[in-house]
């Protein structure tokens, strides 16, 4: 085949953009869009985890007591529930690769509602923070007989600005989720066209990702 031919056969596709010779050319486009900015978002949280590890180095012993004041069962229940999402998000993928309409609906409103449980639980968290008065700044207070008040501040803003930095991914994840599931309900998802949910996926992935990583550098290394 000529590639006008080529070219002309693409754009009677209905699932190909007018810039793009074929599906695979899309799609290979797409994924390399969503890989360069997981790229950017690990060289952004990669700066926090760099930034934490150094201070953590400098001042452990304070470190280790402002982890004591998070709450591992809520930091557990958190871990879970990403985990889940991440599995309802696999699933989502697989329906829409597999032309199941009703699957892929329940699989993404799960997956919505378990990011939602994952933010109110951090909604639990900060407020419990904030009633002790472990929000960084004039009114920051600590008490405690171990851990010096200013490195257990400088804890309490990693904490803030890491979580925080992840709950606003998690934020823009169930915004875009939403639209996804209205497309999906009026069957714009199928066999021949899933890429926004697969890339979706990749997001969504990463997300969960940097969590796992969150959780023990945060609740867990020294508790003991």
């Amino acid at each position: 085949m000529s590639e006008q031919a080529h070219t002309s056969a693409a754009h009677h596709d209905p699932f190909v953009a007018h810039q793009f010779n074929d599906r695979a050319q899309q799609a290979e486009a797409i994924s390399l869009g969503m890989w360069a900015f997981l790229v950017q978002e690990i060289l952004f949280f990669g700066g926090l985890f760099t930034g934490y590890t150094v201070y953590r180095s400098y001042y452990p012993d304070s470190f280790i007591a402002g982890s004591h004041h998070l709450d591992i069962f809520w930091g557990g229940l958190n871990t879970v529930v990403l985990i889940g999402s991440s599995l309802t998000m696999a699933m989502a993928v697989w329906a829409a690769q597999n032309s199941k309409k009703s699957q892929l609906v329940l699989f993404l409103i799960l997956t919505l509602v378990l990011g939602s449980i994952f933010l109110g639980v951090k909604v639990i968290e900060y407020t419990d923070k904030f009633t002790h008065h472990l929000i960084p700044g004039w009114d920051f207070a600590w008490a405690e007989p171990h851990g010096h008040p200013k490195h257990v501040q400088i804890f309490y803003s990693f904490y803030f600005a890491m979580t925080g930095m992840h709950a606003l991914h998690m934020i823009i994840g169930a915004g875009i989720i939403i639209p996804l599931i209205i497309m999906a309900m009026r069957g714009k998802f199928h066999k021949d066209y899933y890429a926004p949910i697969e890339v979706f996926g990749l997001y969504w992935h990463f997300v969960d990702i940097v969590w796992i990583f969150l959780f023990p550098l945060l609740y867990l290394i020294g508790r003991h």
